[in-house]
């Protein structure tokens, strides 16, 4: 899922035109006298009738006065169990928002600066797969993979890698197996710092600098640097790396079109990119401490994490994390593959973090829906 500047731009237009018409509409939810709640409930019905292909959907509200967590549809097609409110889920890219966090507290701490060279914070191994594969490592800093701005391709995205992924769903990938997969299925996009292209690559590379300045795995880094306890997230966990919290649900079932991926090893999508299994509560508690000066320990921080909005430049961009507007509000946010998506807007101190468990077809539906019930937030 590749986010160049201009598809915030058409996710723009998309809403604006959407949250006029959730506003006007006589006949929309929106317009219901019925309490907030149920017309949340309501929504989340009535997008799951307009959405077949999706087995399900769970979503939280956060807003002052307001704690809401609902859900509709089934955590499972075969089963046809339905889909609980605190349901566990691979939340994929989601888990670049954390990657960033923690390198960003590591910045903070010290221990890495934004402008370093990647081939001074990388093990000599993926420095030396970086240089066959044409990369200037001297040229890419840290900034640039946070930013997704290092010209680095992305396998994540590469159809024969997906292919591979689907048809030997037991492999146990490694961090160095996807990297060498970037390096040998494709060139360098462009030079670091020219342009903006989505790269898993440049997380997963992330992912190493964690554990290699924290010298601990990847899961430790993780709750070392970020407040986790603090946070109650009670049910994140990094997926085969750490165990699963004793009280946390088995996850949903999340499908690629008609494949059921429950099954699939988690390493194909498990080091620094993604691989974080979560809950929409534990999302919406992340992204509201992230704004509310409960993650960092400089407010400086956050700004320099959140670029500016409308950005116009490779340089403007944040890390592990989008701007949205919504509403005439600007608005952050960040999705990943499975389906998830989680938004915050400052301003009114609206949260709202949802699962679809389908792939397919879920951005364009889900934004809508998020800015749709941000309309009944707002104005209740």
């Amino acid at each position: 899922m590749k986010r160049l500047l201009s598809t915030t731009v058409a996710l723009a237009a998309i809403l604006a035109v959407w949250y006029g018409a959730a506003d006007t509409a006589p006949t929309s939810v929106a317009s219901s006298r019925a309490p907030l709640p149920t017309r949340l409930q309501r929504t989340l019905d009535d997008f799951l009738r307009a959405h077949p292909t999706f087995p399900g959907v769970v979503m939280t509200v956060r807003a002052p006065g307001l704690t809401w967590t609902g859900a509709a549809g089934v955590a499972d097609r075969a089963s046809r169990q339905p889909l609980p409110t605190d349901a566990t889920f691979r939340i994929a890219s989601v888990g670049k928002t954390f990657t960033a966090a923690a390198i960003l507290r590591l910045v903070e701490d010290g221990k890495l600066a934004l402008d370093d060279r990647i081939a001074k914070q990388l093990s000599s191994s993926s420095v030396v797969l970086l240089r066959k594969g044409g990369y200037d490592v001297d040229a890419i800093r840290v900034r640039h993979l946070l930013t997704h701005t290092s010209g680095l391709y992305d396998f994540a995205e590469d159809k024969d890698y997906q292919a591979y992924v689907v048809s030997h769903p037991r492999h146990r990938w490694t961090r160095g197996e996807q990297v060498r997969f970037a390096m040998t299925h494709g060139r360098p996009v462009f030079e670091p710092g020219s342009s903006e292209t989505y790269s898993d690559t440049g997380y997963v590379l992330l992912g190493e600098m964690l554990e290699r300045v924290t010298g601990r795995g990847l899961a430790a880094a993780y709750r070392t640097l970020l407040p986790f306890d603090r946070l109650n997230l009670d049910e994140t966990y990094l997926e085969t790396l750490e165990p699963r919290p004793a009280h946390a649900k088995p996850r949903a079932h999340q499908y690629f079109g008609t494949v059921d991926t429950i099954g699939i090893d988690p390493s194909f999508d498990l080091y620094g990119g993604g691989g974080h299994v979560s809950t929409v509560d534990d999302l919406a508690r992340f992204y509201r401490g992230l704004f509310g000066g409960r993650v960092f320990e400089k407010p400086a921080t956050l700004r320099t994490m959140l670029g500016k909005a409308s950005p116009q430049a490779p340089s403007e961009l944040g890390m592990g994390i989008f701007y949205l507007p919504i509403g005439g509000e600007t608005c952050w946010f960040h999705n990943g593959f499975w389906g998830i998506n989680v938004v915050h807007c400052p301003r009114s101190g609206v949260t709202i973090a949802s699962m679809v468990n389908q792939a397919n077809g879920f951005i364009k539906p889900t934004i809508q829906l998020q800015a749709t019930v941000h309309g009944l937030v707002e104005r209740p």
